[in-house]
């Protein structure tokens, strides 16, 4: 039944990806992210649904009326550069048929990257594109919220099996870096109970979170909390609520919890944080030897024979930053660390010029909110292998092409009210003050 449900719905939207792109996009977008055949039993499990969803879109792009055109932004030009770099790591690649066989993945995430860079224009399509990623990721956080509150924090949440997120460590840093981005729809949402149904769902991929008792997880969220209480204007209120929070939320966990939080000080103690060092070594290592680093597909027990302190210790990078060096050497790490430095600073120029009208404000709290985010997974991804998992480009992308609608002074052609939450945060508020008078 899940099978003839999931292909229903997958082959009812093809035929407006084809003539849309951007939707195609979304419905790319939510294969990748939500991967929900992995959820079915029969005939589905295994299809190429995320294949069919990019060739679809592709070919739309020659077929489609609307304007199709890729932003020149310094983050657009990196995230090429790293591609053709990684292209020449690949090809003097220590495992060069392994190392192809993995390019040819997350080349197919850089072209769906690059595809909604191009095509992803008004706001309504910002919008839902930020609800497909929210709803795909916090699919799992309302799931496993639910889990942890019934297990009472005994048993780990894990991810859709054969998907990035498949393990606790990495669903857990998926759900922290969700948050922000509900947290954004909740502020800008016009109707009521949408705002209350993601308030729950926050709270429930919080709990979740939590739940996957990934330690890279709990560093994220604290240090996301720090920033968010930064930016507070009312900071002793704000950290009132924070804290209040964190406090009902860690009461909640079990003692075991609470002992696996406790080896991050006590690291020296760990075998498991004591393997990821060990690969940090080794990428590093191999990274000073090799301008080009190893290539994909370095974790082996011939490389960390060569490069690691102890040799039969053989890990997974366990950090986005180490990932990149072991795997592509000094020149891809500067890249990818530009790609976010310029994403970071994208969002603080939208929060900044978002201020000056009202019909622009919006911008202001999605930027900040993706900011957030941002320092969730560079904090996390410290320790996970997730450098190139979709969601932080998703972002990127939001970023890229907010701005060029912001530039573009697109609020004057848009429609006003044309999707659920098209009205500025200043009217919200205002008409929530109002009704406040009135019930008082």
């Amino acid at each position: 039944m899940r099978d003839l449900l999931l292909v229903g719905i997958f082959l009812g939207i093809l035929p407006y990806a084809i003539r849309r792109p951007w939707v195609g996009v979304l419905l790319w977008t939510w294969v990748s992210i939500m991967n929900p055949h992995r959820l079915a039993f029969g005939f589905a499990h295994d299809a190429p649904f995320a294949a069919v969803a990019a060739g679809i879109t592709f070919l739309g792009l020659f077929m489609t009326r609307d304007k199709v055109s890729m932003p020149s932004h310094p983050s657009v030009k990196l995230l090429l550069a790293f591609f053709i770099w990684m292209c020449i790591t690949t090809a003097f690649a220590f495992f060069p048929v392994a190392s192809w066989d993995q390019l040819k993945k997350v080349w197919k995430i850089l072209l769906m990257t690059g595809i909604a860079f191009a095509v992803l224009r008004e706001r309504k399509h910002i919008e839902l594109f930020i609800w497909v990623n929210v709803l795909s990721i916090g699919f799992y956080g309302f799931k496993g919220g639910i889990f942890t509150i019934r297990s009472g924090g005994g048993e780990k949440v894990w991810g859709p099996a054969g998907s990035f997120i498949e393990g606790n460590n990495e669903i857990g840093l998926a759900l922290v870096a969700i948050i922000p981005l509900m947290n954004y729809l909740r502020m800008v949402s016009t109707r009521g109970w949408i705002r209350l149904g993601l308030l729950v769902l926050m709270l429930l991929s919080a709990t979740a979170a939590l739940g996957t008792q990934s330690r890279g997880a709990f560093l994220a969220i604290a240090a996301m909390a720090v920033v968010l209480w930064i930016r507070t204007k009312r900071k002793v209120i704000g950290g009132a609520l924070i804290t209040l929070s964190a406090v009902a939320l860690l009461a909640f966990m079990p003692a075991s919890w609470e002992e696996r939080m406790r080896t991050i000080g006590n690291y020296e103690e760990d075998g498991s944080a004591m393997g990821r060092i060990n690969a940090w070594w080794m990428a590093f290592r191999l990274a000073n030897d090799h301008l080009f680093g190893g290539g994909f597909e370095i974790y082996t027990g011939s490389i960390f024979a060569r490069y690691a302190p102890m040799p039969n210790d053989v890990h997974a990078a366990h950090s986005i930053y180490f990932q990149v060096l072991g795997e592509h050497g000094y020149v891809g790490l500067i890249l990818f660390l530009l790609i976010w430095f310029f994403a970071f600073q994208t969002a603080g120029k939208l929060r900044k010029q978002a201020l000056k009208r009202d019909e622009t404000q919006w911008l202001h709290h999605l930027a900040g909110m993706c900011q957030v985010s941002l320092v969730g997974y560079a904090v996390g991804g410290a320790f996970l292998s997730l450098a190139y998992f979709d969601l932080p480009y998703n972002i990127l992308v939001t970023l890229v092409v907010s701005l060029r609608w912001l530039q573009g002074e697109r609020w004057e052609t848009e429609p006003q009210g044309a999707f659920a939450s098209a009205a500025p945060v200043s009217q919200i508020r205002a008409a929530a003050r109002t009704k406040v008078q009135q019930w008082s």
